[in-house]
């Protein structure tokens, strides 16, 4: 009886362990086929430019070095620095008064020149009746011609003389050659200058519009002009600041170098701004935003979403059986921390984006919409 004991003891011992370990058993099953918790985006087709910023230096659409064209003393400068002025404005008042001596001298020359040729002229005439009745001779009547004609040359140079004096005079008031913004005046009065003068006497810019210089690779600009198909690529160009901050300004491209630099293989691009409140100054240093692409129904990934295996890049998809599986992918552009998809997604899709690295194959999740960072992902935004 006690050896039966024992052994009904033993198998209910036996029996104790055995549901213990079942009771075990249970959980870490449960737990293995619990659903992970994933955040996905659901791809969606939107609108992306692509673009550059690159420095740019801004000059003025035209200017004028303003020089003297003849020599003489500054008397008076006739202009306030800095403002505005127009085509025609007189700037600087040279001396006048040897150039209006000089005029007067020639006019005196010129009438006398006017009086001989009148006499030659009434010689002549009154020979010519009197070689026809061969009362003088032919000679006499040729040299009488030939003064004639001489006098009339000598008119001639004294009225081209007499021009020239009076256009010296006139360059005695420098005026201003374009409309624009003058600057500072670098004569004074009292001044001596003179055509060969290595400095000018003032600049006038004009800065109502401006030029926008921008160095851009040779290679890029071909891709722009495939892009817009022309040779010239029209396209909009936005302006920022040094510090990269938006001015609220846009302008054209207006034409490219012809020439490729060797050394860096970049080529010119001039982009034409409105700058009506002359914000704009010759000489500044600003941002062009320079369009690169633009593609009207593009998908975007988040960087973090994209993972890589002997350099092919995938990403973590959910099926419609709420498994995740690796689907690989072309990408193209990295804009504002998100890739372009090139190929390998299409819309509708939900790519995981948080939680990638505790997936395998077909495992089972649990969705959660993927909540971007504050500062938001750019959809348009520039290619870094």
């Amino acid at each position: 009886m006690g050896s039966k004991q024992r052994h009904l003891g033993l198998v209910l011992a036996g029996l104790a362990v055995l549901a213990l370990a079942g009771c075990d058993a249970a959980p870490e099953q449960t737990e293995a086929v619990a659903p992970l918790q994933v955040s996905v985006l659901t791809l969606q087709t939107h609108d992306l430019a692509i673009s550059e910023d690159l420095p740019a230096r801004v000059s003025a659409v035209r200017s004028a070095e303003i020089r003297a064209q003849i020599g003489g003393i500054v008397q008076r400068r006739l202009f306030e620095q800095g403002t505005e002025i127009k085509s025609g404005a007189v700037l600087f008042q040279i001396n006048p008064a040897p150039f209006k001596a000089e005029v007067d001298s020639a006019a005196a020359v010129l009438q006398r020149a006017e009086a001989t040729r009148a006499r030659a002229r009434v010689q002549a005439e009154r020979l010519k009746p009197l070689v026809a009745a061969e009362a003088v001779s032919r000679q006499v009547y040729d040299d009488a011609v030939a003064q004639r004609d001489q006098a009339a040359a000598d008119v001639a140079q004294a009225k081209a003389t007499l021009a020239r004096r009076k256009l010296d005079l006139q360059f005695a008031s420098v005026e201003a050659p374009i409309a624009g913004r003058i600057d500072q005046a670098l004569v004074s009065e009292g001044a001596l200058v003179s055509p060969t003068d290595a400095t000018p006497m003032a600049r006038i810019q004009q800065i109502d519009q401006v030029y926008v210089d921008v160095r851009q690779s040779a290679s890029v600009l071909e891709v722009l002009r495939q892009q817009v198909g022309s040779a010239t690529p029209e396209l909009s160009v936005e302006i920022l600041g040094s510090d990269g901050k938006p001015l609220g300004m846009r302008g054209r491209i207006l034409f490219s170098g012809i020439e490729v630099d060797a050394g860096t293989g970049d080529v010119l691009l001039r982009v034409l701004v409105d700058n009506p409140q002359r914000r704009l100054l010759p000489g500044l240093y600003v941002q062009a935003r320079i369009p690169r692409a633009h593609y009207p129904a593009a998908l975007s990934v988040p960087q973090q979403a994209v993972t890589r295996t002997a350099g092919q890049a995938s990403v973590w998809v959910v099926d419609a059986q709420g498994q995740a599986q690796p689907v690989p992918v072309e990408l193209g552009e990295l804009v504002a921390r998100s890739y372009r998809v090139v190929s390998g997604l299409s819309a509708g899709q939900q790519v995981v984006i948080e939680g990638i690295e505790r997936l395998s194959p077909a495992a089972q999740v649990a969705t959660r919409p993927w909540q971007p960072a504050a500062n938001g992902e750019r959809l348009s935004a520039v290619a870094r």
